[in-house]
Parts: C-alpha cells; sequence; structure tokens
C-alpha cells in the first residue's frame, strides 16, 4: 500500500448531504488514517450557484488544500428557486468547470463527487431513480472533459439502497421534526456507512488514507 509521506489536507465543499450534521462527512473522517486532515465546509441547502453566491468557495481556497472533493446536484435541481437551481446541460457544467479552474489555479486538486441518492422505492420496493439523475451525469461528463477524478458516490450509494431496501434502507435515514423518515439526509449510521463509502472511493484517487 502507497502511504502519503506527508499530512494532506481535504476539503469537503457541497450540499447537507456532505456536511458533518446530515450527511456523509463524519464517516469519512473517522475513516480515513492520522496522515489525512479533512476540513469540511459543505452547508445545507447550497447548490454549485448558491455556494459561490454567498461566497461560501473563497474560504475553501484559503484553506490551501491538497485536494477539493465538490458533491453537489441536491440543491441544483428544478424545483429549488432561481437562487438556487441550475440547468444539468448547461449552467451547473459550467459551474462545476470554474470550481475545477479555480481550485487547480489555487495549487488543489480537485475531485468531483457524484450526488448520493435519495433512497426513495416504488411500492414494490424497486430503487426510484429521480431528478439527479441528469446532474450526476453531468457531473461525469464534466469530469471527463475535463480530466477530474471523480469519486462515484451515486453508483455506491444506489448499490447499497438496492441491495438494503426499503427496510434496510430505514435505518440510515436521518428522522425529520415530526418522525417522518428523510430518505435524502443520514442518521448517525447513514453518515457512518455511506461516509465508508465515500473513504473508500476517495482511496481509489489517493492510497493509503484509509485506517
Amino acid at each position: 500500500m502507497v502511504v502519503p509521506a506527508q499530512q494532506i489536507k481535504v476539503v469537503l465543499v457541497g450540499d447537507s448531504t456532505v456536511n458533518d450534521e446530515g450527511g456523509w462527512g463524519t464517516g469519512f473522517r473517522d475513516s480515513l488514517g492520522p496522515n489525512v486532515k479533512v476540513v469540511n465546509l459543505a452547508l445545507n441547502g447550497r447548490s454549485t450557484k448558491s455556494f459561490r453566491d454567498e461566497d461560501h468557495w473563497a474560504p475553501a481556497l484559503a484553506e490551501k488544500p491538497d485536494y477539493i472533493l465538490i458533491q453537489f446536484g441536491h440543491n441544483d435541481v428544478p424545483g429549488k428557486g432561481p437562487e438556487r437551481e441550475t440547468d444539468a446541460a448547461t449552467s451547473y457544467r459550467d459551474n462545476l468547470a470554474r470550481y475545477i479552474g479555480e481550485a487547480r489555479a489555487a495549487g488543489a486538486k480537485p475531485i468531483l463527487v457524484t450526488s448520493i441518492v435519495r433512497r426513495t422505492f416504488t411500492k414494490d420496493g424497486k430503487f426510484k431513480p429521480d431528478s439527479l439523475v441528469p446532474y450526476v451525469a453531468a457531473t461525469r461528463a464534466v469530469a471527463l472533459g475535463l480530466n477530474v477524478p471523480v469519486m462515484e458516490m451515486y453508483e455506491r450509494t444506489r448499490e447499497q439502497a438496492e441491495k438494503l431496501g426499503p427496510e434496510g434502507c430505514a435505518q440510515l435515514n436521518a428522522v425529520t421534526k415530526d418522525g417522518k423518515p428523510d430518505t435524502t439526509h443520514l442518521g448517525p449510521e447513514g453518515r457512518k456507512q455511506v461516509g465508508i463509502l465515500a473513504a473508500q472511493e476517495f482511496a481509489k484517487v489517493v492510497p493509503g488514507v484509509l485506517k
């Protein structure tokens, strides 16, 4: 196994499915060795558009990370309002490309991360794809065009959801204030298990980082 010779810093940017409260950030951090420092700057409700417009991107660059992991999509989809939503075929791709260019200019290595799935199922228990699909495809296309690594969290979490089924996924879900299952955000076990998947995907790009 190749082990990084010195500590590396990783910055996470994205939405609530990445942050420490309802996303995979904590499980990701806990799965990595002591040679990796993780700074999680992901924020609830942000899209590729609003994260920049609200001036959250500049602090990520100011951290001078070795790697910046970028996962958006949940708040870029139609219906999120003009301050957040983007078009998967145009503005979403343009935003990702701009993040990539600026990360590289700042001396960081960008890694695009496909969105984690919404754990929703049809009445007969089959996984139900949703509005994230075109944004996942766009993320892959931008990564290919700009020669950027991809962490395939959509595929990994889709496989996870299909294997667990509705009842198993209930163990991953967060719970809303009124006690209903939240199939987008992650509860304690979900943060752990999806974080492990994220760490495994990161290790495909940067070997030797797992505990």
